[in-house]
């Protein structure tokens, strides 16, 4: 069975103080990333990366995110389904994110 790596809020949060080298995606809806996004991190919907395979950088890290997480582990698992071995998950998603007090941003049009 494939392990899926996964972060807390914490974690990600001292990586992106750190400027360390990853991308962030919020594969949530339009709908859900119009409420507010994760500084610094891209929108590419769910229904989307299929079509995206060959964008994702295999030259850093890839984090997923969603609301709970639950949705971005599917699609980690996916993508390491696809040979993409890069990939974390943000447990507890923009939900835990939020609860921790971090940063909440509206997205640049």
């Amino acid at each position: 069975m494939m392990t899926i790596e996964e972060i807390d809020a914490d974690e990600l949060k001292r990586r992106m103080d750190a400027e360390d080298n990853f991308v962030l995606y919020d594969i949530r809806s339009e709908a859900e990333v119009a409420q507010g996004i994760l500084p610094n991190s891209e929108f590419l919907p769910m229904h989307l990366i299929p079509l995206k395979m060959q964008d994702f950088p295999d030259d850093k890290e890839i984090i997923l995110y969603c609301r709970s997480g639950a949705r971005s582990y599917h699609a980690c698992a996916y993508l390491m389904q696809q040979g993409i071995s890069n990939v974390i998950n943000l447990r507890g998603g923009i939900i835990s994110w939020a609860h921790s007090g971090y940063e909440i941003t509206t997205r640049a049009a």
